[in-house]
């Protein structure tokens, strides 16, 4: 079995996470809408990843929507002590699967209470808010009213601790205004580099990043450049893109996703590979190359 440890730890405020996790978004239907097409499946690779020493789970009640976090309530609950479960709000879905804002302290507080139910917790470990200005990435726009919402929530002890999505440096500045910032959760990857300097500067503060897409918007070049470093190394190229974020900085945590177990191990294995320094020389072109 793959030891996860080799992967390092990082520390969440008072909680401390391996740096390779687990994203439950896969586990819902196709367009992350309606049921998976084998409930079984999923239960079975939730189980398999705690077994396998995963101790942080990526999740939101907007997956399904509610189906997912109720998978992992029948896969896990009672949950081990040491288990760190991540959600988001600040969207609902359409009866037509699409991803609207729902930032009014009403929806927000349904959705806290939605995820406390649907995962059966009586506290969330970490919200993230997830900013939806630009559904496709980040945008300026102030997030004060919506954090003041969670932030009320964290009072009452329903969340203990928070963490922002798709966000810009100012509205993470802004924010720590209102609340303690424990993780940044953007899309990053090999040809998607936007936030390089977000990251190292979230590094010095020692606070998380958690790269989403870690395969997201390849151009046939790049994927050509990462296919034949990986297949040099005898690995996958979707093992090499994450070797590569574990090696990329000390704060980023990996949430990879899937709904098969086979496809779970690969992933996990990432773990104990070292990826040598020509190899990183080489895929640290990648963003350069259209």
């Amino acid at each position: 079995m793959t030891n996860l440890a080799r992967a390092g730890t990082f520390k969440l405020a008072d909680l401390t996470v391996k740096r390779l996790g687990y994203g439950a978004m896969q586990l819902a239907g196709p367009g992350v809408f309606g049921p998976p097409k084998d409930r079984a499946e999923a239960i079975a690779v939730l189980r398999e990843a705690v077994e396998s020493g995963v101790d942080h789970i990526d999740t939101s009640d907007f997956y399904g929507p509610h189906i997912t976090n109720q998978i992992i309530k029948e896969a896990l609950h009672p949950y081990s002590k040491d288990l760190v479960i991540v959600t988001k709000i600040g969207a609902t879905r359409g009866e037509d699967a699409s991803w609207n804002p729902a930032f009014s302290r009403d929806a927000l507080t349904k959705a806290v209470h939605d995820n406390l139910k649907n995962l059966g917790l009586d506290a969330i470990d970490v919200v993230n808010l997830r900013a939806m200005f630009d559904i496709h990435g980040p945008a300026e726009g102030s997030l004060e009213e919506p954090l003041t919402v969670l932030a009320d929530l964290q009072r009452q002890g329903l969340v203990k601790h928070v963490g922002l999505s798709n966000v810009t440096a100012r509205q993470i500045a802004d924010g720590r205004k209102i609340t303690d910032i424990v993780c940044v959760q953007n899309q990053y990857n090999l040809a998607h580099r936007d936030d390089d300097a977000l990251i190292d500067e979230l590094a010095r503060e020692g606070t998380a990043y958690v790269p989403f897409f870690p395969l997201g918007g390849f151009s046939p070049l790049q994927s050509e450049t990462l296919t034949s470093v990986a297949a040099r190394l005898g690995i996958t190229p979707m093992q090499t893109a994450l070797a590569w974020l574990l090696k990329r900085a000390p704060n980023i945590l990996l949430i990879p996703g899937t709904s098969s177990r086979g496809h779970l191990r690969e992933n996990l294995a990432v773990a104990e590979i070292d990826l040598p320094d020509d190899a990183m020389a080489e895929l640290e072109g990648i963003a350069n190359a259209h």
